[in-house]
């Protein structure tokens, strides 16, 4: 039997999740009487992480509200800069963003990552267990109820993927502090202590290094430094502006 039927209204930086025919305008939805708000919201496509306030004709209800027939439902964007209280801000990013997990530990920022698949339940249980804001570009991972908080990522392209982190969280960022494969902190150490981790042309060329304390990785300013010296000052320039 179908239940209550209310109207909904999206921000229109939600409708890439909706289906085409819910797009550019309110549209009925058909509840079945003892559902959620928020169940009705992700049954449309639209993960909670990505909303923001919900009203209802007018005043605002939290996402375990029971619509009842004939209510108006606005459901707004998330609000930016998003404030993720509870814990420390870090951050827990899927299989297919590896480039963005290196940038962001090259700037400073945890964030715990996995080259391998662990597949979906694996994942929420650890930004539960860990506290960490996953970010992924799989709409059913973020609609996991075990998820502690999570953050769609809007584009595919490494660089505008960190311009959105950095400009949704504002995360303090301290480049050159954290190792880009394992997310360990590095220390300053003397060139004698890593030298027989190096190979000669390193020891000849270079004196300044750095060390991972987890992984024990040697850091150096090597042929790409350029170029990760170009990603951490235009992060500091977003950072800055926001």
């Amino acid at each position: 039997m179908n239940g209550p039927e209310i109207i909904v209204d999206f921000a229109p930086g939600l409708a890439l999740f909706l289906p085409h025919e819910r797009r550019g305008a309110p549209s009925r939805l058909t509840t079945d009487g003892s559902s959620t708000l928020g169940h009705a919201v992700e049954s449309l496509g639209v993960p909670l992480t990505e909303v923001g306030r919900l009203l209802v004709d007018g005043a605002e209800v939290a996402a375990g509200h029971i619509p009842r027939a004939g209510e108006r439902v606005t459901v707004s964007a998330v609000e930016r800069p998003q404030t993720v209280p509870g814990a420390p801000l870090r951050f827990l990013l899927d299989v297919h963003l590896g480039t963005l997990a290196r940038r962001l530990r090259l700037l400073g920022v945890d964030t715990a990552y996995e080259s391998t698949d662990i597949g979906d339940p694996a994942l929420a249980a650890q930004s539960a267990r860990e506290q960490r804001v996953l970010l992924s570009r799989d709409r059913g991972l973020l609609r996991r109820r075990e998820l502690w908080a999570g953050a769609y990522m809007y584009s595919d392209r490494p660089d505008e993927q960190l311009r959105d982190v950095l400009e949704r969280f504002e995360p303090a960022l301290a480049p050159w502090t954290r190792c880009t494969a394992c997310n360990g902190l590095l220390t300053p150490v003397a060139k004698g202590e890593v030298a027989h981790l190096v190979e000669a042309g390193t020891r000849r060329t270079q004196d300044v290094f750095a060390q991972c304390g987890a992984c024990e990785r040697v850091y150096w300013r090597g042929a790409h430094h350029d170029k990760l010296e170009a990603i951490v000052a235009e992060a500091m320039r977003v950072r800055a502006g926001a």
